[in-house]
């Protein structure tokens, strides 16, 4: 898989580290429920079939941190565009 950096240009997958879901928000750690908030945060996620954004680090290349749509059933990417952090 090839993945378009916007500043290096495409780019083998070998060159990135995947770090998961760009969807989900860290919970609040002070919040009340914050231990079940991070669990759920964690360990329950979901496995969407078709398009889904993830983040995804370009260790080999410019060192930043890439947010890419990708169709995980053919893994045809219709995006990638910086992020401001992996989290």
């Amino acid at each position: 898989m090839r993945i378009p950096c916007p500043y290096c240009g495409a780019r083998d997958a070998h060159e990135f580290a995947y770090l998961g879901d760009a969807t989900v928000t860290r919970p609040d750690p002070a919040a009340a429920d914050a231990a079940d908030a991070f669990h759920d945060y964690v360990y329950l996620r979901d496995n969407p079939a078709g398009a889904h954004r993830e983040l995804w680090y370009h260790a080999n290349g410019c060192r930043r941190w890439v947010t890419v749509t990708r169709n995980t059933r053919t893994h045809a990417i219709s995006a990638a565009v910086f992020t401001r952090s992996g989290s």
